[in-house]
């Protein structure tokens, strides 16, 4: 995910946290108009199929920011591309609606589970194939004529048409911006079809401008473009069917076709009290087209939000993507479908990951064209819905709206299209195939011009420093200090937690930083992020112990940081709080801690990250003596436990979990072992063992060799699995190449980190540098981007993954979490690596 959501209050924040440090940052290029690296066009994308059949017109956007563009020299440029060699059409669209064009979208066709090389670069626009129109987006109004009295209005005050007016004469005209004067409402002949337009070359669909806020179908049997046309004579003509096809929707009082709305609890509340409407067109083109509405001063819930609403289709679909942004919070945010009798409720699965989509849908005879059959479906992420209910009018999808802002997609079917689907089993793999495909999205492996331009393979120990400062600096300013305990966890969407990516790893990073390059800006991350959530007398703000969680545990090294940094009291005090936690945790019978309570009997391969180094630490600074030893056994044991039970023979590859009781549904039956070597799980691992020997004195030979033999193995084994091309590792490490499978940042740092600091602190010796310095050189060339700004981001960030709750730890479950960028669980891994990568190279 190149494009994650943004926290309204984030630059407020920010600029509050930074306005006394401005320092020189890590040295990066001036903006540019355009950057040229020999013959190397502008970018090269290897995009791959993650799905067992082609994707025909599949939809793929990249900002101009990530091209290494800015908005001037993209527009100038020229651009075009080719797909395998051929070249294909694009378009320059604005995808954010602030009315400039931000990026290339293109429609691709990709093989079944196999890769394409999409090439993007100056000139090649003309060499595109003939335009072939696809979508268009529309608003028309009369101009030339007069407001007259309503003729519905029979002066009735509490009538939606008391008071308003027709607009009678003058001719229609096609605008780019709407917005109804006030004695405007439905059926007051202004408007054409009486709101904004939209279409692909399968369906179309509009929006009522005015109190309704109703979505309507234009069921379509032609391929071509036809709002133009529809409505010139009036409201009546596309009611009736005509060669195009017509209006097939019987809307009433309801959301109609995807509409949006307010759940209170008993009904749903369409957006009927504005203060004022706007329509938009973004973008009528022939690939893409979106409008925009703007909805001021909406009086629900006893509040006044604003919201903006974003609809887009693309070429070759019949979805409507909705991105909604409020500017108050809101919950109960409601989604519809109209509910006619007779008509069936269809279900998608939801036994699924949180991240995956599902859908609602209904289907049967409920067209204004007699017995015809048409199938309409909501889809959205399962953790994005909240309850699925019904009023007299609607199927209901109430949604949960993180923040200010939630986005999901509608679709029509309607049997008398082209090619259509004529049945209710046909519709229900339609719309199975449509959730995978937005679960399931290409990979992607980027290469531009202006961010190989930057990277000198082999890295040296400054560039090494200096790529970790670039990461960091860019973080800062997106979103780092925004993780504090009255701000925003951006990714997850919600107040942040007492976690053991944003309050823990990621901090800790910036002060392990701060030692390698001291900067104010890198040394106040831990005590405005982690040291805000503990409070005088040692309380932990958004934690319980009662969770018994251990990835609250993994904040606790950066809660003994800043002890050690300040010598500030509640920072022990709370210290001691995670200690008692770690003594009442539930474990295994062999002692080992369960991952958390509600996990039961479950040893997972990240737990001795999120609990070990912080038990090693906190007895080398507040234990002595036989407690001592007793902590540091404990934190052996849960290595020699962990390698006992997860570790493969075969491949010397770690499973990711164990369940002793062999009850879980991701269990072997006969092991107790998940089925998947997963990268970052064995990434944890490989982190906290180096971590862990920091604080373990060299004196305590026995104690220590079980890991530094660990260590030995752990070193061997993964380079057995290092991709041979690029140096790094694979999110399903022992199925390189499979279908859907990436090469993976986090874990890849993560094990760079793990072999540079095991060579610099002697636990191996020197024929694994060139292991470490290749891994850490694909770091550099595979995933990180420069963007045109000089800021850099990290891809290929497996967002999480877990077992249990809907994830089954099959191999297709691990393909359907979300590959982002700058998620935490990266960026921290990355930003030590660099570290311990300039210390080796320093020597």
């Amino acid at each position: 995910m190149r494009n994650n959501r943004w926290y309204p209050g984030a630059a407020l924040l920010i600029a509050a946290s930074l306005t006394a440090c401005v320092q020189e940052r890590a040295p990066g290029p001036e903006p540019t108009q355009q950057s040229h690296a020999g013959e190397m066009p502008v970018a090269r994308i290897q995009l791959s199929n993650a799905i067992d059949r082609p994707l025909i017109d599949e939809p793929y956007y990249i900002s101009f920011s990530d091209l290494g563009l800015d908005r001037d020299a993209a527009l100038d440029a020229q651009l075009g591309a080719t797909l395998d060699g051929s070249p294909i059409a694009i378009q320059l669209i604005d995808r954010n609606g602030d009315g400039e064009q931000d990026g290339v979208f293109a429609l691709l066709n990709l093989p079944s589970e196999a890769s394409a090389e999409l090439v993007i670069d100056h000139g090649l626009a003309a060499k595109a194939p003939e335009a072939v129109k696809r979508t268009q987006a529309e608003i028309s109004r009369r101009a030339g004529g007069e407001w007259q009295p309503h003729s519905r209005d029979k002066g009735d005050a509490s009538s939606h048409y008391y008071g308003k007016s027709e607009y009678r004469g003058g001719q229609f005209e096609n605008v780019e911006h709407v917005s109804p004067p006030e004695q405007h409402t439905d059926h007051s002949f202004y408007i054409r079809y009486e709101g904004p337009g939209i279409e692909s070359d399968q369906v179309g669909y509009r929006v009522y401008l005015d109190w309704r806020n109703g979505f309507d179908i234009f069921g379509k049997s032609t391929h071509d473009m036809v709002l133009q046309h529809v409505g010139q004579d009036g409201y009546d003509s596309y009611h009736e069917l005509s060669d195009w096809g017509m209006d097939i929707l019987k809307v009433n009082e309801s959301l109609g076709m995807g509409g949006y709305g307010y759940w209170d609890g008993d009904k749903v509340v369409r957006i009927s009290d504005t203060e004022r409407l706007d329509a938009r067109i973004l973008d009528n083109g022939d690939l893409y087209s979106a409008f925009r509405i703007d909805y001021t001063g909406w009086q629900v819930a006893d509040t006044d939000v604003d919201v903006n609403a974003i609809l887009s289709m693309t070429g070759g679909s019949r979805l409507v993507h909705v991105n909604l942004e409020l500017s108050e919070p809101l919950d109960n945010i409601a989604a519809g479908i109209v509910k006619h009798p007779g008509t069936e409720l269809i279900e998608g699965e939801v036994d699924i990951t949180g991240k995956a989509y599902t859908y609602v849908a209904s289907w049967g005879e409920q067209t204004l064209n007699g017995d015809d059959t048409l199938g309409m479906a909501l889809l959205f992420r399962k953790s994005d819905r909240s309850q699925q209910t019904e009023d007299d009018q609607n199927y209901v999808s109430v949604l949960d709206v993180s923040g200010e802002d939630v986005d999901y997609y509608f679709l029509a079917a309607w049997e008398r299209e082209l090619d259509g689907i004529s049945n209710r089993e046909e519709f229900v793999e339609y719309l199975e195939q449509q959730a995978e495909r937005l679960t399931l999205a290409p990979r992607e492996r980027i290469k531009t011009a202006h961010s190989q331009s930057e990277k000198h393979p082999a890295a040296d120990a400054r560039a090494a420093l200096n790529w970790s400062k670039r990461l960091a600096d860019s973080e800062l300013d997106r979103k780092t200090l925004l993780y504090h305990v009255d701000g925003w966890d951006t990714n997850r969407e919600r107040d942040p937690k007492f976690e053991y990516d944003i309050i823990g790893l990621l901090p800790v990073s910036y002060d392990e930083l701060n030692k390698a390059a001291p900067a104010s800006r890198y040394a106040d991350v831990l005590p405005h992020v982690t040291g805000s959530f503990i409070a005088e007398d040692g309380e932990i703000a958004r934690y319980k112990m009662s969770n018994f969680n251990i990835d609250n545990i993994a904040p606790g090294v950066g809660v003994l940081r800043l002890w050690e940094n300040t010598g500030e009291e509640r920072y022990k005090l709370a210290a001691e709080r995670l200690r008692h936690h770690l003594e009442e945790h539930p474990r295994t019978s062999g002692g080992a801690f369960w991952h958390k309570q509600r996990y039961p009997w479950q040893l997972w391969l990240d737990g001795v990250y999120m609990g070990m180094p912080f038990l090693a630490q906190y007895a080398a600074l507040f234990e002595e003596g036989e407690q001592q030893h007793e902590s540091w056994r404990e934190v052996v044991k849960e290595f020699q436990i962990t390698r006992e039970q997860l570790r493969d023979s075969e491949t010397g590859l770690y499973y990711h979990a164990w369940d002793e009781k062999h009850q879980q549904d991701w269990a072997d039956p006969d092991t107790g072992l998940s089925e998947h070597f997963w990268g970052r799980g064995f990434g944890w691992l490989t982190m906290a063992i180096v971590d862990v020997l920091d604080f373990i004195p060299e004196e305590e030979t026995e104690l220590r060799q079980p890991l530094l033999d660990m260590i030995q193995e752990i070193a061997a084994d993964l380079k057995r699995w290092q991709d041979p091309e690029t140096g790094t590792w694979w999110q399903i490490m022992d199925r390189p190449g499979a279908a859907g499978n990436y090469r993976e940042s986090s874990a890849s740092s993560m094990f760079t980190y793990f072999y540079a600091k095991a060579i610099r602190n002697g636990y191996l010796d020197d024929r694994y540098r060139s292991v470490a310095q290749k891994a850490y050189d694909g770091l550099i060339d595979e995933f990180m981007l420069v963007h045109a700004d000089g800021s850099v981001s990290l891809t290929n960030i497996c967002l999480v993954a877990g077992l249990g709750f809907g994830r089954d730890g099959s191999y297709h479950y691990y393909m359907s979490e979300p590959v982002w960028e700058n998620d935490p669980k990266g960026t921290g891994p990355f930003i030590l690596a660099g570290i311990e990568m300039h210390r080796l190279l320093s020597e």
